[in-house]
């Protein structure tokens, strides 16, 4: 056996609690900035002009960037390596587009010159999605290639731990900018609150340190060395054609578990496009009582000025989205925490399910939830007065939030031993389809339900995401999860 093979086939090393921690904390940074965006997009779209019908088309860039872009990176990555390492280079380029995007898209009213201001904005919120999923990718490969296989749940846990550690405070910014430092949260048509402005300011920033300190952190293994692939040289000369036509090989023949776990992602991650499309004016209307009329841009046009009771409460229930989303993200941290040894100890397909099956009841108990009383809520930084109805939201974010962790982290875990050690990268970007696809069918059909059949009354499609998420649980039945029944039948083999 030549060096190379033995090297190729050599177990990962053990990793400290801290090597994992520095693997994974780019991730913080990049949920940071994510987080912004899906609580804050909706709401600079429509004050920028966009319907609800429309919103959703406006979202379709996210899914489309991560379908186009994922595969390609994954693809790319795995024929990489120089001196900032394999994964690295990818990751450091997309933290530096986001964190452009992410200053330039609030500015939109401001910087759009022969283009309007709302498909500016689209375009910055391509910009961001194209990065970020620049980024995203060969973070989760980067894990796979660095975390050997008895610490895989850790691994996953950690990084879910460090997204929603990100996106709570990314979510919770502007709030805190408008209640605690004085900023204003309203908007006059057209324009973006300054709270959301600098918001976007400083999530760039912290984006951008955190992607840094993995980079240059985290030394990665070179290609041929304890348990990777060394690189094929002959595969660089090879032509893109080719090359494509690999990679559509790949897509027919990738593992079964893959193909499983892809009816599970596409209810679920369709619920979740709706969720962060949807909840600031399904909130804004369901609790603050606010008509479907004032979310309409042209009869907003008609009137000229929107009344100031009216801009208030929709800045008002803008903010309380943040605060929910990042109570969701914080409730999905502190399951993190537990659910490696949950999934050590009942499962992962059964931890899987479960999770998925609180998110969908969470989704559905806030149509129940309807109390316009105004009470006096102490967040510890600051005291707002919001309906009772806005502070019962809470509840059902525990449930959001158990099942945003396992889809973080479950899916990846159950999949990545099942996959070959020289493509993870490229299967990975693969497996970025099933989050992808469920989203572009949600961006394309959402709007025209919530229109023609729920009359623009927006906790109607809430409801239907929560009937999404529970068919993703019942899903999870179908999946294999081969490592997991190996462990069982063979004595030898390690438990993960």
């Amino acid at each position: 056996m030549t060096t190379t093979d033995t090297n190729t086939t050599q177990q990962k090393p053990r990793l400290s609690f801290w090597q994992i921690w520095n693997v994974s904390f780019g991730f913080l940074g990049v949920q940071f900035g994510f987080a912004l965006q899906n609580a804050n997009a909706s709401r600079i779209l429509s004050d920028l002009g966009a319907d609800l019908h429309s919103l959703s088309l406006f979202w379709l860039v996210a899914p489309i960037m991560g379908l186009l872009i994922q595969p390609l990176v994954g693809s790319a990555s795995d024929r990489t390596w120089n001196k900032l390492g394999r994964r690295n280079p990818y990751i450091l380029a997309g933290g530096f587009a986001a964190a452009i995007g992410m200053l330039l898209m609030p500015n939109s009213a401001t910087l759009a010159g022969f283009i309007t201001p709302l498909f500016f904005g689209a375009m910055m919120l391509a910009l961001m999605d194209a990065s970020f999923n620049l980024a995203f990718q060969p973070f989760r490969a980067l894990v796979s290639d660095m975390v050997p296989s008895e610490q895989r749940n850790v691994g996953y846990s950690i990084q879910s731990f460090l997204i929603n550690i990100g996106a709570v405070f990314g979510s919770i910014l502007p709030f805190v900018l408008t209640n605690v430092i004085g900023l204003e949260n309203t908007a006059e048509a057209g324009t973006v609150a300054p709270s959301v402005i600098w918001a976007f300011y400083i999530g760039a920033s912290v984006m951008l340190g955190s992607v840094l300190w993995t980079v240059f952190r985290t030394k990665e293994y070179a290609p041929g060395t304890n348990g990777l692939a060394p690189l094929d040289k002959a595969d660089t000369e090879r032509s893109l054609g080719e090359k494509l036509s690999e990679f559509f090989g790949l897509m027919k023949t990738m593992p079964t578990t893959m193909k499983q776990l892809a009816l599970v992602q596409f209810f679920s991650w369709f619920a979740l496009f709706i969720m962060w499309v949807y909840t600031m004016p399904a909130i804004a209307q369901h609790i603050w009582g606010i008509e479907a009329k004032w979310f309409d841009p042209h009869y907003l046009e008609s009137i000229g000025t929107i009344p100031e009771h009216i801009a208030k409460a929709k800045g008002t229930a803008g903010d309380w989205v943040g605060i929910i989303f990042a109570a969701y993200s914080l409730f999905a941290a502190i399951a993190s925490l537990v659910m490696a040894k949950v999934a050590n100890k009942i499962g992962r397909k059964l931890t899987y399910s479960l999770s998925l099956l609180a998110g969908g009841i969470g989704y559905l108990s806030i149509m129940l939830i309807q109390n316009p009383e105004l009470t006096l809520v102490n967040l510890g930084i600051t005291q707002i007065e919001v309906p009772q109805g806005a502070v019962d939201l809470f509840l059902p974010m525990v449930g959001i939030g158990m099942a945003w962790a396992a889809i973080l982290a479950m899916p990846y875990a159950i999949l990545a031993g099942s996959l070959p050690v020289k493509q993870t990268g490229v299967y990975m970007g693969i497996f970025n389809f099933t989050i992808a696809a469920p989203q572009i069918v949600s961006g394309i059909f959402a709007g025209w339900i919530l229109t023609s059949v729920f009359d623009n009354q927006a906790i109607y499609i809430i409801m239907l995401a929560g009937g999404a998420m529970i068919l993703a649980s019942l899903s999870v039945y179908f999946v294999k999860d081969g490592v997991e029944e190996n462990a069982i039948t063979t004595s030898d083999e390690v438990t993960v």
